[in-house]
């Protein structure tokens, strides 16, 4: 009951800190459907992407974050689409955020997932992802994840944050567009800039922006069980942005690269998901404790980034992405204590909430928007004039739980939905 207590006082943090909860606390755990998907019905449209009673996908549980690896062909077509997933069945015993730190032994996974354009077909089965020259004895407990498209047959980037035993680290693979489920490793990115790197959002091949959602750790020795929470509880803007780049160092023969590393921004609470908009003009990233996602204009020159905007949204926001018309996806926990009550064992789901972020067209404000979902995300957050807030998904947690990710695909109009405690790992919604 510690952990729910202090998750409850999170959230209560939350509400006096941002004075935007007009009429429901989000405390109080909404009466959401079993699921809603506003582009069709949940019961035909929504389905696992991997089959339930299949052991071979055990491992494809507890997925936290997933992106898009774009294959394009010589003339420029985009030839492939993959959804790549990061997993971590083993959350529930190492977890460096909400605890706890019991086991680091068993390794998570990364999935591949060969996606379709054609309306009416499906998507390939999952495939888990072989590691080729990773170190023996390293762990891996992925959290976020980019990966750079391939043009004409070239090998992509693919980026993973590592929360390990001793340290949070970021892996470099290689992944070739001939072989995608091999990863070939080729180095650890290590630092002691990088205190708790959660969300990547690339910015080249080989460089790109990252969270850092805390500067208080769980790793402090005995002070870690008390400093990372009462940053959390009392909303401490002690997050920040870093810019990372490798760059190629002609002098040393082994081709390893030099490492940049640069504050982009400081004093973000709890500065969690982070995406680059398709053009790469703006920056955004969830501060989950406030329950807002911030806007920042970019400088693609030396990647500076200035704050322009904040919108709430009506939870705790956890990933974030731009889809390819440059809408951004927010997902997050409605219901905190919830997702605190998971993770420590004494539930078995926790609600979901999905919403579209969009630039408002209109010069109206109205109170009252988002209404066509079940439950309104008016009731939970204040309209502003530079955004609209629409509704793309809702669930009680029965339907799915504890959402974490999502991505949609233009081509197909798919959404695509990840639980950092949910048992089936991710789910697919197809429009109607």
């Amino acid at each position: 009951m510690r952990w729910l207590a202090l998750g409850t006082a999170v959230l209560g943090v939350f509400i006096w800190r941002s004075g935007r909860v007009a009429r429901h606390s989000i405390l109080t755990k909404s009466a959401f459907p079993l699921g809603y998907y506003a582009s069709g019905d949940f019961a035909t449209s929504c389905s696992p992407i991997a089959p339930a009673d299949d052991p071979a996908f055990n491992d494809l549980k507890y997925c936290e974050d997933e992106t898009f690896w774009d294959v394009w062909n010589g003339q420029g077509s985009l030839q492939t689409r993959h959804l790549i997933l990061s997993c971590d069945a083993n959350r529930k015993a190492w977890n460096t955020v909400m605890g706890p730190l019991r086991d680091p032994e068993p390794r998570g996974s990364l999935w591949l997932n060969t996606l379709t354009s054609k309306e009416g077909q499906e998507d390939a089965t999952p495939v888990r992802m072989v590691f080729q020259n990773y170190p023996e004895g390293h762990d891996f407990h992925p959290l976020g994840l980019e990966i750079s498209p391939s043009h004409a047959g070239n090998t992509s980037n693919l980026f993973v944050v590592n929360h390990a035993r001793q340290r949070t680290t970021i892996e470099h693979f290689s992944v070739d567009p001939s072989n995608p489920t091999i990863a070939l490793y080729l180095r650890t990115l290590s630092t002691p800039y990088f205190v708790s790197p959660n969300s990547i959002a690339l910015t080249s091949p080989t460089s790109f922006y990252v969270t850092n959602d805390h500067f208080f750790t769980r790793r402090l020795a005995w002070v870690g069980k008390f400093l990372p929470i009462t940053e959390s509880i009392l909303a401490l803007p002690l997050g920040w942005v870093a810019h990372v780049a490798l760059i190629p160092n002609p002098l040393d023969p082994s081709g390893e690269p030099i490492f940049s590393h640069t504050v982009a921004a400081l004093g973000i609470p709890f500065a969690n998901g982070i995406a680059l908009s398709p053009d790469g003009s703006t920056v955004a990233v969830a501060s989950t404790t406030l329950g807002e996602v911030y806007f920042y204009q970019r400088e693609p020159k030396d990647n500076t980034i200035k704050r322009i905007d904040s919108v709430p949204v009506p939870f705790t926001p956890d990933n974030i992405a731009f889809d390819d018309s440059g809408v951004l996806i927010v997902t997050g926990h409605p219901h905190f204590p919830s997702i605190v009550s998971v993770a420590a064992n004494k539930t078995e789901v926790a609600p979901s909430w999905t919403v579209a972020v969009v630039p408002r067209s209109s010069s109206v404000l109205r109170s009252e928007y988002d209404t066509q979902a079940p439950i309104s995300a008016s009731l939970k957050a204040p309209a502003v004039m530079s955004y609209e807030v629409e509704t793309l998904f809702q669930s009680n947690g029965t339907g799915f739980s504890t959402s974490s990710t999502a991505l949609r695909d233009a081509r197909s109009g798919r959404l695509y939905l990840t639980g950092l405690y949910a048992e089936n790992g991710a789910i697919v919604c197809r429009p109607s």
